[in-house]
């Protein structure tokens, strides 16, 4: 049996900085994203339609698992896009990533990886 879900609207992100001016140049210069408001408590960005907030913090720690993560369409002309405004993919051990950095899930879907400056993992997917 289905039902609807009980939280209705957007999703919104959550990251933390310790560096709210190097997280904007990240996230508004690197990735393109809008900056909507810079208040006491957190960056509020537009991405795509959806709001991330970049939480102005003391004290931070990234976890070791992707946090935020887009599906696009063409992964290699978003990497070239990325690698045009100096944001590089990630490579992990024990995965086989190509010369991009990108790796080919067993199903065919393809994965990569970059960090922000506080080093929380985002991913791009694109799906076959």
């Amino acid at each position: 049996m289905t039902h609807p879900p009980y939280i209705q609207g957007a999703l919104i992100g959550f990251v933390g900085t310790t560096d709210a001016e190097r997280s904007k140049n990240f996230y508004v210069d690197r990735l393109g994203f809008t900056l909507v408001e810079d208040s006491t408590f957190a960056l509020v960005l537009d991405a795509n339609g959806s709001m991330i907030r970049v939480q102005k913090l003391g004290d931070f720690a990234p976890p070791a698992y992707t946090v935020l993560g887009w599906k696009v369409v063409d992964i290699k002309q978003t990497v070239a896009a990325l690698a045009a405004q100096g944001v590089l993919l990630e490579r992990f051990e024990g995965i086989p990533h190509d010369d991009l950095g990108i790796w080919r899930t067993p199903n065919g879907d393809q994965i990569g990886w970059l960090k922000d400056p506080e080093g929380q993992i985002i991913s791009i997917t694109e799906f076959r």
